[in-house]
């Protein structure tokens, strides 16, 4: 998204730290429409991050946005697209394997103190925990023993999905927590009835960092229970007791002991959000970051250098495959496949590729197709498009019956260790 204003420029075109120290007067040039600069913003999805140089394409664009001073005002920064409406939220809240709430240090003694006084325990671990990938392979070799997988279904939104799913029958015991019976629930142990959105009360935090009160709307359906009373019992029967009456308890517990979060109470957000960090009950939110420096004083710039995907096409498998959402279905498709309409609009998953790909493979668009990969296959119909350039194929991972994730590699970016969903080498044959 770019926006210009026209007028003076006022000097605002020197390099980004002197631009800095102007930030009041950029404002109000911004705001009253004075300054003929440039503003950026730029918004990224996962097709910057599920790469094994995720981290490095992240540092990229910022290494962009701080070079040409669009960092510290309104309407610039590097804004990330959560992949679901609560990323950000439960990233917050500490569901990361090396952090607490409010991205505080789990090997932090300062922090760990803090935390042990907060709830009554003793003997908190320093060391990180796993992530996703960490435990697929730790469920494989027996390291991992248990697992329980809270609104996800990674048996199709994970590369791999052969070895994901033995690892998953390896696990000696494996609970899920969902709204519906999800292909990863049906090899379940145990399947624990979550609440949909409608159905509890809560906080919603967005990808501006816009802290949202949820309101329920109606009563949990069947058996369904909100999650956080589901969670709060079998803690408490496990022998920590959890004594919350609702969710604003547990709020008031969080922002006691994360600071960019203290400000903010349900009385405040009743009726519109607030953006953290908001230290303090008088404190209005913060509509952008870096306002006035950057945490660490000076931004960093990183000197990178380029790396390949782990996989890339060659004459057994000529073709690279790139996995994504459609319109008009969502993630695995828990909720949206089960939209009768959104079902009408988008029935099944289709291999788009381009015409000059087709013409070569002698493909008619409709025509049904195996795609294999060193992984595994599927059988789909594809679907002729101009948005697949030449030698690049695009499929959908929403669709249990042609699962996209059977063909995709568990290679990992070192740092972030999130998968390289977005490339990996296929081929085309004709059924």
């Amino acid at each position: 998204m770019v926006k210009t204003q026209t007028g003076n420029r006022s000097g605002l075109d020197q390099w980004p730290y002197s631009y800095y120290n102007k930030r009041r007067s950029a404002e109000l040039q911004f705001y009253t429409g004075t300054d003929r600069r440039v503003w950026a913003s730029i918004f990224y999805a996962m097709g910057i991050t599920q790469h094994s140089h995720g981290t490095d394409n992240v540092k990229a664009l910022a290494d962009l946005a701080m070079l040409c001073g669009n960092v510290g005002v309104p309407g610039t920064g590097i804004n990330p697209l959560r992949g679901q409406n609560n990323v950000q939220g439960a990233c917050d809240m500490g569901a990361l394997p090396n952090v607490f709430s409010g991205y505080q240090s789990v090997n932090d003694p300062v922090i760990i103190e803090k935390m042990e006084k907060a709830w009554g325990l003793q003997g908190l671990s320093e060391k990180p925990g796993l992530t996703l990938m960490e435990m697929t392979e730790g469920a494989k070799n027996k390291t991992v023993r248990g697992l329980y997988i809270f609104g996800e279904n990674p048996v199709l939104s994970d590369p791999d999905t052969h070895h994901l799913t033995e690892a998953l029958k390896n696990l000696d015991f494996l609970v899920v927590q969902d709204i519906f019976l999800t292909e990863t629930a049906q090899l379940a142990d145990v399947v624990l009835p979550g609440a949909s959105f409608a159905e509890k009360e809560g906080t919603f935090t967005n990808t501006e960092r816009r802290v949202q009160r949820v309101h329920q709307a109606i009563p949990p359906l069947g058996e369904a229970r909100p999650d956080w009373k589901i969670i709060a019992d079998l803690s408490t029967r496990m022998g920590l007791p959890m004594r919350y009456e609702n969710p604003e308890m547990i709020f008031e517990e969080m922002r006691s002991i994360t600071p960019a979060y203290a400000g903010i109470t349900y009385q405040r957000i009743n009726r519109a959000g607030i953006q953290w960090p908001c230290p303090t009950l008088d404190h209005p939110g913060t509509p952008y970051l870096h306002q006035d420096q950057f945490t660490r004083g000076l931004g960093k710039f990183h000197a990178l250098t380029y790396q390949g995907p782990q996989e890339i096409a060659d004459a057994e498998y000529p073709f690279i495959l790139s996995t994504g959402r459609i319109l008009y279905h969502y993630h695995t498709g828990t909720m949206t496949r089960k939209s009768k309409g959104l079902e009408e609009k988008a029935p099944e998953c289709l291999v788009e590729i381009s015409a000059a790909d087709a013409k070569s493979l002698k493909l008619a668009d409709g025509e049904r197709v195996r795609v294999v990969s060193r992984r595994g296959d599927l059988e789909s119909k594809i679907k002729i498009t101009e948005r697949s350039p030449q030698g690049t194929v695009f499929i959908p991972f929403h669709y249990a019956e042609a699962a996209a994730n059977q063909l995709t590699l568990t290679a990992l970016d070192p740092v972030a260790k999130i998968p390289e969903l977005k490339v990996c080498a296929v081929r085309i044959e004709k059924m």
